[in-house]
């Protein structure tokens, strides 16, 4: 299927579903287009099917994914577990993963310079993207175990966090600032001390921009690293997804209205979903990554997590990426070692948005990572990892020494680790 008669295929099926649910009766019909074209869509996906797919029995493709939920230990890690409450009430949940003692450098010469009690240690703090989890680090997450001190948590209506409060109470919209107020109550539960390395991707990185816009001190104070990968700082309703113009201005005028109707029938949305769980599959390995031999289990592991969001957790979010401008907010990372991201074929936020954030950040050190898509820290974990590890050695958070473990591999012949 090529880029042209995918967008085509998309836009029809979003003008289908707009119609299907307008009619009397004809939610049933709708609920299984409605499952890939807008719940997918809504996640920066669009069209693109996996050939393969359509060539295996049904039966078979669902014992193949039973055995590639069973492969590996993708998503397994577990840290000591957390709550905060937001503003709102919503519950928020988070992990930490503490730096082992005996990976602790000179602590007799830390207390002859800082006195009797240590300084705090640096605390990495990670941030999701839409309709991700904080499983969706994992790779990173392994490397950095025990060699720094790590806070990992699911943004509101995500993961093992609660529903958004505000959203489901009281029907307001999910804001990028409110996500920013978020993480500073994850950091006041979590890390109420000690310098900060913040990493954020997709959405987590516009989170990471709403708490500077809004806690410049934060930033001042304790902030001693950035990083942003695959991330935008604004203007993504320019945002093609891969599709031609006009398919992309189809599904523009109808997907916030076709967005809310869906959120109000979750029910039959869900079921039409699993009932395309093929489809959706393909959809979400074209616009998660760009490599041909990314390891299956790797793919069925990023299905699980963007499938396991609720299509009204979708809906209520989508509107926050196009109001999301924070351009101005990069200016609080002015003076700070920033690493920014990006893969060079994403077609979700694309390394042109990163190479902006880059251009208003002169000194931030910038890495497009060639045959790499939306979810580059699983699909080339070790490019990722190796940039991280470099950015909080400058920042002062690991020794120059200190050795990170593995970080594995994502290619069909890879082992998983």
């Amino acid at each position: 299927m090529t880029e042209s008669s995918a967008g085509a295929a998309a836009s029809a099926a979003t003008a289908a579903v707009a119609s299907a649910a307008g009619a009397s009766g004809g939610w049933r019909r709708a609920t299984g287009v409605a499952g890939v074209a807008i719940g997918v869509l809504a996640t920066g996906a669009a069209a693109g099917v996996a050939i393969e797919r359509m060539t295996v029995g049904r039966g078979m493709r669902r014992k193949a994914r039973l055995v590639l939920d069973s492969a590996g230990p993708y998503g397994t890690l577990r840290g000591t577990p957390g709550r905060a409450y937001a503003e709102d009430g919503t519950e928020l949940y988070y992990e930490v993963d503490d730096v082992d003692p005996a990976q602790e450098a000179g602590p007799a010469r830390r207390r002859r310079l800082f006195g009797r009690k240590p300084p705090a240690p640096v605390t990495v703090v990670f941030s999701h993207g839409y309709c991700l989890n904080q499983d969706s680090w994992h790779f990173q997450r392994a490397a950095l175990r025990g060699v720094v001190r790590t806070v990992h948590w699911d943004q509101r209506s995500h993961g093992r966090s609660a529903r958004g409060a505000a959203q489901l109470e009281r029907g307001e919209p999910v804001t990028i600032e409110q996500l920013g107020r978020d993480l500073k109550t994850v950091i006041d539960a979590a890390a109420p001390e000690g310098p900060l390395v913040l990493v954020g991707h997709s959405m987590g990185g516009m989170t990471v921009m709403a708490l500077a816009d809004q806690y410049p001190e934060l930033i001042r104070e304790r902030v001693v690293g950035v990083a942003l990968v695959g991330t935008s700082s604004g203007r993504l309703g320019e945002v093609n997804f891969g599709l031609p113009v006009a398919g992309v201005n189809a599904v523009r005028r109808v997907l916030p209205g076709v967005l809310k109707a869906l959120g109000q029938r979750a029910e039959l949305v869900e079921k039409g979903r699993r009932a395309t769980a093929d489809l959706f599959a393909g959809i979400i390995k074209r616009y998660s990554f760009a490599s041909r031999d990314v390891d299956p289990a790797i793919a069925r592991f990023a299905e699980r997590m963007i499938e396991s969001t609720p299509i009204d957790v979708v809906a209520e979010y989508y509107p926050a990426f196009n109001d999301h401008d924070k351009t101005e907010a990069l200016a609080h990372f002015a003076n700070l070692p920033v690493l920014v991201l990006a893969g060079v074929e994403d077609l979700v936020t694309p390394s042109e948005h990163s190479e902006a954030i880059a251009g208003a950040l002169p000194d931030a050190e910038l890495v497009l990572v060639p045959d790499a898509g939306h979810l580059v820290m699983l699909e080339h974990p070790e490019v990722v990892t190796d940039r991280l590890a470099d950015l909080l050695t400058r920042a002062g958070a690991v020794p120059a020494g200190a050795t990170v473990g593995g970080y594995g591999s994502t290619s069909s012949t890879a082992q998983p680790g």
